[in-house]
């Protein structure tokens, strides 16, 4: 690990002021931070210890919504009561994220900002344009299994690996930032992720500075939540391909509200609005969710090792909607 001039902040505005020159860092939680610059992928030369903000809190506000703290803890919002009963999709999704003791850890703004587990990402002796522009990516015709089918370019495959954010995205949260001038600026999480296209190291809209302080979700939303993902291994894995969803009905079983959002098989957490029309007005039938499925993936590419995600896309989205259609009082 190279060295780094350290600062520990108590306000937003000097947190932001501090990290406002090319090279420096937020650090809370550093689950992932640390893991990255112990490998040299990322080399910080400062880093700004934000863990002494007052940024811990969850509010509820008088829409019924939540307002969380960018160091609010993976465990504490996935145990939060209001979360539990208004947002069970968004505690799910946390827990199936990662070990007790990384959630102990991880933070709401950090795990936002998480970083791909492309293995060529983490290789540094092999080219990879999400770390070193222009360099290549080796991925396309490699080890790709677990990367993306959805947002890809042909500078980067690479997948998003948050849990949380797939849930936040289906929520419609708003991340709420402070800027280095002083400004603040609330971001539809819709427009916070960018997509690789032919600069994969951009992966968000932050200005350098620019600090995530708040997730605002709005009011709740009716129905069935679920979180369902399929990973290797039952325990502490990524998603291969993971799906969030709250799903509502009428009396006579027709789909009244269904929201999907994807994780795994996008560049960024992935909601089609069109593929969730294509349910919405129907029982949740067979040529339904054929259509929604075909919306979904009609431009989806798989890399060769990774095709299977394609079939298990739809396996999935077929699996949660039959679940919520045969579900009394979904």
């Amino acid at each position: 690990m190279r060295q780094f001039e350290y600062q520990r902040v108590s306000t937003t505005s000097d947190a932001s002021q501090a990290a406002a020159h090319h090279g420096s860092a937020f650090i809370a939680g550093g689950t992932n931070l640390l893991d990255l610059m112990k490998l040299e992928i990322e080399t910080p030369i400062k880093l700004v210890d934000i863990t002494r903000l007052e940024l811990q809190q969850i509010e509820t506000l008088e829409d019924g919504g939540l307002r969380i703290g960018t160091l609010v803890t993976n465990s504490d919002l996935a145990a939060h009561p209001a979360v539990i009963a208004n947002y069970p999709v968004l505690s799910r999704a946390l827990l199936a994220g990662a070990s007790g003791q990384l959630r102990n850890k991880a933070t709401t703004g950090g795990n936002l900002l998480q970083r791909t587990r492309c293995y060529y990402f983490y290789q540094t002796d092999s080219a990879c344009n999400k770390r070193e522009p222009d360099s290549g990516c080796p991925a396309i015709e490699g080890e790709n299994r677990a990367l993306a089918i959805l947002g890809t370019s042909d500078s980067c495959i690479a997948q998003h690996p948050s849990d949380m954010a797939v849930a936040m995205r289906l929520l419609d949260a708003t991340i709420e930032t402070q800027k280095a001038n002083g400004d603040t600026r609330s971001i539809t999480i819709k427009d916070f992720y960018r997509l690789p296209e032919d600069s994969p190291h951009k992966e968000n809209v932050l200005e350098p500075g620019e600090l995530i302080t708040h997730v605002t979700l709005p009011a709740p939303l009716k129905g069935m939540h679920t979180y369902d993902k399929v990973r290797d291994r039952a325990s502490y894995a990524f998603a291969l391909v993971s799906c969030a969803a709250v799903i509502d009905k009428d009396e006579t079983g027709k789909l009244t509200t269904v929201r999907l959002a994807f994780g795994g098989i996008g560049t960024e957490p992935w909601r089609d609005e069109a593929a969730e029309a294509c349910l919405v007005g129907t029982m949740g039938d067979k040529d339904a969710i054929n259509k929604a499925a075909d919306t979904l993936l009609k431009d989806a590419k798989g890399s060769g090792q990774n095709d299977f995600k394609i079939v298990l896309t739809r396996r999935v989205l077929k699996q949660i909607i039959e679940r919520a259609c045969s579900t009394q009082g979904a």
